[in-house]
């Protein structure tokens, strides 16, 4: 099932939650909500549910118009950051719960919910804990049942609201993971909820960077990473470091560094330049197009690179890079040792953007 959304705001109080927010989903896609706190990802879910009411604009569902539907009519399944399971039942009764409140002529004999429940635990990878209470899970298995339980309804729609929040960073890896295999198995119309610009780009179809209530991109994981609309994109993405210049014929000007920006070659006057910290060079002398002249003041392996914090000579900032160790060892700079810098790759901005 397709959803549409369409010039959807709310407000709480004086507080825009959203602003005029239009999003399309086709039906089978998983469609991440990223954004930091506060930009609107949840409220729109939860009026996607029919959790929470429109100010303004519309939802559809498959083409037709959902914005007053009774969430119980609008066939979604919602899985909630902190499970939300019942404690006093066992997990086969948690994931059969939705199936045994229907009216009569609705619900499923007891045979045929026994074999959905242990359909679903063989889907998740859980099918020896049917018995267990959630008191006996680990975080990791409870979301999985949390999760089977929203798909024993058959959902049209799965929403998830930080699914995996409230997780530590090894299990998080793990089920998102997870999450993308067994949606690539169901093919159910998908849309989770993530502050998490890693879990957002591994596991979406899309993704739909949010800010204030708006919507600053909408594209594939490779292209809102590589091809930001803004340096507000840019910047949420990933750590940046951001260097003012001049755009003069083809070229940024950063104190002496020139570099080429062939997609600005029309273009003159200031420019915010902004470069990930794995693409700024370091070397003992400057390059041809000159360089950026520092002094190394902090360094830190961290995993499979090595973090460089270089101060500017000029007193323009820090610049933070990111090395291979072997590249590292190879220019064997220190704390206190001079440096130059050149960068590859640079996204650069005309306008007067601040992150």
């Amino acid at each position: 099932m397709s959803i549409e959304i369409r010039n959807v705001s709310k407000t709480f109080g004086t507080f825009k939650a959203l602003q005029d927010v239009t999003l399309d989903v086709p039906t089978g896609e998983l469609v991440a909500l990223l954004g930091p706190s506060g930009s609107g990802k949840t409220t729109l879910l939860r009026i996607i549910a029919g959790l929470e009411e429109a100010d303004r604009g519309s939802i559809h569902f498959y083409g037709e118009d959902a914005t007053r539907r009774n969430v119980r009519d609008r066939q979604v399944g919602f899985v909630f950051q902190h499970y939300a399971l019942f404690k006093h039942m066992t997990v086969f009764d948690n994931i059969a719960f939705g199936l045994k409140v229907r009216s009569r002529e609705t619900r499923p004999t007891d045979r045929e919910i026994s074999a959905k429940v242990h359909d679903l635990l063989k889907l998740i990878q859980l099918d020896w804990i049917a018995d267990r209470f959630p008191s006996q899970l680990s975080g990791g298995q409870r979301q999985r049942v949390a999760l089977a339980r929203a798909l024993a309804v058959e959902p049209k729609v799965l929403l998830l609201d930080e699914p995996f929040g409230a997780l530590d960073a090894k299990v998080r890896k793990e089920l998102r993971r997870w999450l993308r295999r067994l949606h690539d198995d169901v093919h159910v119309t998908s849309v989770f909820v993530t502050h998490d610009q890693e879990e957002a780009l591994e596991v979406a179809d899309r993704v739909v960077v949010m800010n204030e209530g708006r919507v600053e991109q909408i594209g594939a994981p490779d292209d809102v990473y590589a091809k930001p609309a803004n340096p507000f994109v840019y910047g949420f993405l990933g750590n940046v470091n951001l260097f003012h210049g001049r755009l003069e014929q083809g070229f940024a000007r950063i104190g002496s560094l020139s570099v080429e920006t062939p997609d600005q070659a029309g273009s003159a006057g200031a420019a915010a330049v902004y470069v990930r910290p794995h693409d700024v060079e370091i070397a003992l002398k400057p390059g041809a197009n000159g360089a950026i002249e520092a002094t190394v003041h902090f360094v830190r392996a961290v995993g499979p690179v090595v973090r460089v914090e270089l101060e500017r000579r000029d007193g323009a900032g820090l610049i933070e890079a990111e090395l291979p160790h072997d590249r590292y060892q190879t220019l064997g700079v220190k704390a206190g040792d001079t440096v130059y810098a050149s960068v590859r790759n640079p996204r650069v901005f005309t306008e007067d953007f601040t992150i």
